[in-house]
């Protein structure tokens, strides 16, 4: 326990110095350009972005300061996430030089995503980490190669989820910052995986120190660069943990957020008519009337909730 407290602290710490250090930088490089069909968001035109630069190495270098007999999982799972970090850098990298919010094409980011997703997913194989751990129970099971095509979809899945979900000021930061929080326990309450747990612990307490200058109105936005490799974490302790089923559970909203502009874009292209007033599901909520924090809170504690039950088999 006094471990992780360090961890949480000098990952908050590390995360919050470094966001306050890059912001001005971030700021001459040119700010967030904002889709015009989004009217509420007209004000945030400028905002400095690309964030996880400053809270995903804050997260990485506490852990690596922090783990003890930090194990091969461990080191792949920060790999992974720096990959991610890489294509979400370029892709907001783009964005700046072209001067509007359309950086790779979309077979581009997805080839480059499905790309780490491979890669992570045959170590899974070849490393004997595929096991499936059934969420309310203490029952798993071995999926043996099964695990290459899961891992693959798990990845792209949360991945995207995460990148969707990150529309509003605190909401995938908040959000993201709860299913770690959930996730670490959950993986120590399991019996293993304590660098991985560890690595979660360390995300939490960057994305608060992030979160001190995203939360509504932001100062700074995380972009593709955070988000994406946000969920390259998420997927990678999930799924190095044999947590992988646990996802959809944890996850909710970012499956919400994925299911929501699938169901709108299906729906619309059949009858021309809308399901929701506008997609991701929190722009519906936003366009309903309720504010930014209200719908970023009511993400986290949904979050936070959902992880509170996995624990009842430990009970």
């Amino acid at each position: 326990m006094r471990l992780y407290l360090i961890a949480v602290l000098c990952s908050f710490a590390f995360s919050l110095l470094l966001c306050m250090m890059l912001r001005p930088l971030l700021a001459r490089m040119g700010g967030q350009h904002i889709l015009c069909y989004v009217k509420e968001h007209a004000q945030k035109e400028g905002t400095p972005t690309m964030g996880g630069i400053a809270f995903v190495p804050a997260a990485a270098a506490a852990a690596l300061l922090c783990a003890r007999g930090a194990d091969k999982p461990f080191y792949v799972a920060l790999a992974v996430g720096v990959g991610y970090l890489a294509v979400g850098f370029l892709d907001d990298v783009l964005k700046k030089r072209r001067g509007q919010n359309l950086g790779l094409k979309p077979y581009q980011k997805i080839l480059f995503q499905a790309g780490v997703a491979v890669i992570a997913s045959v170590y899974c194989c070849t490393d004997g980490l595929t096991v499936l751990r059934i969420p309310y129970t203490r029952y798993a099971f071995d999926i043996g190669w099964w695990m290459l095509p899961l891992g693959i979809f798990v990845f792209v899945a949360t991945v995207n989820g995460v990148n969707l979900t990150d529309g509003l000021d605190g909401l995938a930061g908040g959000t993201c910052a709860a299913f770690f929080l959930a996730l670490a326990p959950l993986i120590a309450a399991q019996g293993g995986g304590a660098p991985l747990s560890l690595m979660c612990v360390c995300l939490t307490g960057a994305l608060l120190g992030f979160l001190l200058l995203n939360t509504n109105r932001a100062a700074l936005f995380m972009g593709d660069t955070g988000s994406l490799s946000l969920g390259g974490f998420a997927a990678s302790a999930a799924l190095f943990s044999g947590n992988a089923l646990v996802i959809p559970v944890l996850g909710l909203m970012f499956v919400l957020s994925s299911i929501s502009v699938i169901l709108q874009v299906i729906y619309y292209k059949k009858t021309g008519k809308r399901i929701f007033r506008m997609a991701p599901l929190h722009h519906h909520f936003q366009q309903k009337g309720y504010s930014e924090a209200k719908i970023a809170y009511a993400y986290a504690l949904t979050t936070a909730l959902l992880g509170a039950t996995l624990f009842m088999p430990f009970a």
